[in-house]
């Protein structure tokens, strides 16, 4: 079974390179292909860094990697999986595993993810795909725990691996050591994520903006207010329905 690897934080992520390590060290095939600079908070865009009709692709060799061919690639990270699964990278993956990133993709806030659009595109083509985080916030830790990430990302993706195709499985990781995380938990997404954009300052000329934590309340039992305790949590995602709403359309002419 082939695994294809990205994220949305770039190729030269440690993240990354933990869990392409953990895949393979399941036993299954792995090709990284990742964006070649920090494509956070892309969303599903499609659209090429430099030329809309070509894609920059270098073949690079990661240290942390041997043996496992690596691509960095012009494009955000629902763009790379579309390619990897029309034979960008080789031959198509079987499953898509996108992280670890560098911070939660928590609640509604997943929207916005590169890493939850990668494993979206792949349910799209009917693959199953997992998405990784772990809790780190830069302005209050200064250590990232991807022996964490890794140990706890194991048995989900040996689950993913039976699970009905194009199941989407969202994790956080607690960012502290394996011994102090409480345990995995199902969880429903928050109304709001554990991050937020905010406008630091204005002028005639632009915007600028930084991401801060949120500490607006959330709901008991949600992921955010489960993994801000300490559990990991996992959540699956549906990849596309409609909204159940009845339209008035026939007074619209």
């Amino acid at each position: 079974m082939k695994f294809l690897i990205t994220n949305d934080d770039g190729i030269d992520s440690k993240g990354l390179y933990a869990l392409a390590q953990v895949v393979t060290e399941l036993g299954f095939e792995a090709v990284v292909a990742a964006p070649s600079k920090n494509m956070s908070g892309v969303s599903a865009s499609l659209m090429p860094f430099d030329d809309h009709d070509r894609v920059a692709v270098e073949e690079v060799e990661i240290p942390d990697l041997e043996g496992i061919q690596s691509f960095s690639v012009g494009a955000p990270p629902a763009l790379i999986v579309m390619l990897s699964m029309l034979g960008g990278f080789g031959e198509p993956p079987d499953m898509v595993a996108s992280g670890v990133n560098l911070g939660p993709n928590t609640g509604r806030s997943t929207l916005f993810s590169g890493t939850i659009a990668a494993v979206k595109t792949a349910a799209r083509f009917d693959r199953s795909g997992i998405a990784v985080s772990i809790n780190y916030h830069p302005s209050v830790d200064t250590y990232e725990h991807w022996e964490t990430a890794k140990e706890m990302t194991a048995q989900p993706i040996q689950w993913l691996t039976s699970a009905p195709k194009s199941t989407m499985l969202n994790l956080n990781i607690p960012n502290k050591p394996v011994k102090e995380v409480l345990g995995f938990l199902q969880a429903d997404l928050a109304h709001i994520g554990r991050v937020q954009t905010v406008i630091t300052s204005k002028d005639s000329t632009g915007i600028d903006i930084e991401l801060e934590p949120c500490n607006d309340p959330v709901h008991e039992g949600t992921d955010s207010a489960l993994l801000e305790k300490g559990y990991a949590t996992a959540t699956t995602l549906e990849p596309f329905k409609e909204a159940d709403v009845d339209l008035p359309t026939e007074k619209w002419g």
